[in-house]
């Protein structure tokens, strides 16, 4: 059937016939996943199933050897190390561990972040800060440590 004016889908991801590795484990086979423009997904299974590792593959922390895959411009079976702080520049990621560094400030994480993707005026990372901590709600407790946030307040801040 024919549809006048659909709107075109583009694909964001796309997985085919991957094999996907944790050292020398097979954790998932023959892996064929589209993902498109505006489409909710979300992973559900048991512990050991092998979500987590599909996502590792998708932001380039577990390469993929053994069939294709893409994520926007991306092309992950062929991806340099070089490349991978540009993939995940471009992808939105909560860690289960929110990865903070605990003997710094929330304000401190941030400007670790910050200066490590190429960031240097003083000024700018001041700016910076202010505007993503005040958008997960967090201003107020840039100078906390994380020991002292709790488990949600964490979060926000990966987020941040």
């Amino acid at each position: 059937m024919f549809k006048l004016n659909q709107p075109k889908v583009s694909v964001i991801i796309e997985i085919v016939n991957a094999s996907i590795y944790q050292n020398d484990f097979l954790v998932l086979n023959n892996v064929n996943l589209t993902i498109d423009e505006g489409e909710f997904v979300y992973f559900i299974g048991k512990t050991g199933s092998g979500k987590s590792s599909l996502l590792k593959t998708l932001y380039a922390s577990i390469p993929l050897h053994i069939g294709t895959a893409s994520l926007g411009n991306f092309q992950l079976h062929e991806m340099k190390e070089s490349d991978i702080p540009l993939l995940r520049r471009e992808l939105g990621i909560v860690f289960q561990d929110f990865q903070l560094l605990m003997d710094r400030s929330v304000y401190s994480n941030l400007e670790f972040v910050l200066k490590a993707t190429g960031w240097k005026e003083q000024a700018d990372i001041q700016k910076r800060i202010d505007e993503v901590l005040n958008s997960v709600g967090m201003l107020e407790k840039a100078y906390k440590m994380p020991h002292q946030l709790s488990g949600g307040e964490q979060q926000r801040v990966a987020i941040a």
